[in-house]
Order: structure tokens, then sequence, then C-alpha cells
């Protein structure tokens, strides 16, 4: 089982970037995804989930609006797409896989992948 971030790098203030997660010994499309930061002495943050339908999402207050995260489960895929980045997005990204989106939101993850930096230059 593995969750394999990419996508991470330098974005410039109010910029736009893609972050994208691949799964591979299971599927997608049978857990809820989710995404978590965590910046060096804080404690590792929620950011987006999505359910097993694909439509319904959960979103941290510091986020909504601004991040929209979504599932390919043909290429066993979940994306994070973050627009009008500010310094505090800075972190290293992990996607993360639960039974159910409530369980991402409460952190109770089955998965965890390895993380992808995001850099935000001003």
């Amino acid at each position: 089982v593995q969750l394999q971030a990419s996508g991470g790098g330098l974005v410039e203030l109010g910029g736009s970037l893609t972050v994208s997660c691949a799964a591979s010994g299971f599927a997608v499309s049978r857990f809820a995804m989710g995404w978590f930061r965590q910046v060096p002495g804080k404690e590792r943050e929620f950011v987006a989930g999505i359910d097993t339908d694909a439509i319904t999402t959960k979103y941290a207050d510091a986020v909504k609006g601004r991040f929209t995260i979504s599932r390919d489960n043909a290429k066993n895929t979940i994306l994070l797409q973050m627009n009008s980045v500010n310094p505090e997005d800075a972190a290293v990204y992990l996607c993360t896989a639960s039974p159910t989106l409530y369980s991402v939101r409460v952190g109770n993850i089955y998965y965890w992948g390895q993380g992808t930096q995001v850099t935000v230059s001003s």
C-alpha cells in the first residue's frame, strides 16, 4: 500500500498549484480521501477531504473557497488544486485514506502518504 504525493514546489504569492497523490496497492474508490499539511513545529492540520461519491467534500476554514479536492478513481489518484495561495499555505502536504469522510476530518487515518513540499514566494 502506497500513497505517493507529487506536484509540490515553489508558487508565487497569490498563485496556483495543483498537487496530486497516486495510490497503489488499494483502490481509492473504496475510501474517503484527504489532504493534511504540516509545518515544522506545528501540529498536522486537516486541509480537505472527499467522500467515495466524489461529490461530498469538506474543507478547513483556512482554505475554503481557495482549494478544491477531487478524485480520479480510474487513475487511482486524488488532486488538490490550490488557488490564491498565501504564506500560511506553505507546508508539506500529505494525502490520506480513511473509511469515511468523518474519519478524515477527525484524523482517523488508515493510510498516510509521503508528503510533497509547497513553498510560497513573496
